[in-house]
């Protein structure tokens, strides 16, 4: 089987590079000692199958949200090739704007730890899913409202509060409005940025069955991010673990949780037990 997605040496260095700052960090400080920069990412290779779920493990500062907006194409590496299945052997990162745009649009759906950040406050619920919609093409409004409808009834949210600004939601709600915007395009990857980050422990639980359902029903590629042990459990097959914007270690999420073999890995998970 051919992967969905293939990432390549994908590299990114937040400041002005004096392009030694690779060579001159490594997973215990990726800050530079001659220019100060920083390596967010550094030579990444990760390949994404049909109806796998990837997890990124790693704390604060280890390129885990980097990596996901490079994956999002809303932010530009240094080096690097992406290549996604339906565009052959293009590399997506050497596209115009207009094209990467598009791609991001039919291929990626997205969930941000702070809804803020993926949904519009002072906006419906339903009018912030229906533009998704709109951008994905859909423009007749009786196919519009039926499919906003659907997407409230996946994602267990109340039809009768369509018409409500999503700041008058409870943290929960608005999670769930942003999930249903993210799966508005019918995406065939999700991205998950910490996507039970700030919520009650309750809250969590039904967040996260919810996700793996919906993962399970559409059959989705899932890229989730965070540092939360139990979180990445319950949601990946596989895990990438990230120190300092460098895999320290990877492989089947079973065997990364019950049998860590990097002393960061093992840290991690014992500070979960």
């Amino acid at each position: 089987m051919e992967p969905l997605i293939k990432v390549s040496s994908l590299t990114k260095v937040h400041g002005q590079s004096c392009g030694r700052c690779l060579e001159l960090t490594d997973e215990e400080n990726n800050l530079c000692p001659v220019c100060g920069s920083v390596v967010a990412c550094a030579d990444l290779n990760f390949e994404l199958y049909e109806g796998e779920a990837l997890g990124i493990v790693g704390e604060s500062g280890s390129g885990k949200s980097t990596l996901l907006r490079l994956l999002y194409l809303i932010e530009e590496p240094d080096r690097g090739e992406l290549h996604v299945q339906p565009y052959g052997s293009q590399n997506v990162f050497s596209l115009p704007p207009f094209e990467k745009r598009r791609i991001r649009d039919s291929l990626f759906g997205i969930v941000y730890q702070n809804p803020e950040e993926g949904l519009r406050m002072h906006v419906s619920a339903g009018g912030n899913v229906a533009e998704r919609l709109m951008a994905s093409g859909l423009l007749n409004f009786e196919k519009i409202s039926s499919r906003t409808k659907k997407l409230f009834e996946e994602l267990e949210l109340p039809w009768e509060r369509h018409t409500r600004p999503v700041k008058s939601f409870s943290g929960g709600m608005k999670q769930r409005v942003q999930i249903a915007r993210a799966l508005a395009g019918n995406p065939k990857v999700l991205l998950l940025d910490e996507p039970t980050g700030g919520l009650d422990l309750s809250v969590q639980a039904k967040t996260l069955d919810l996700i793996r359902r919906i993962f399970l029903r559409r059959g989705l590629c899932m890229v989730v991010v965070s540092h939360d042990i139990e979180v990445i459990r319950l949601l990946t097959d596989r895990v990438m673990v990230m120190k300092k914007g460098r895999v320290v270690e990877q492989g089947t999420t079973d065997q990364i949780l019950e049998d860590p073999k990097h002393p960061y890995t093992q840290m991690l998970v014992n500070s979960r037990l």
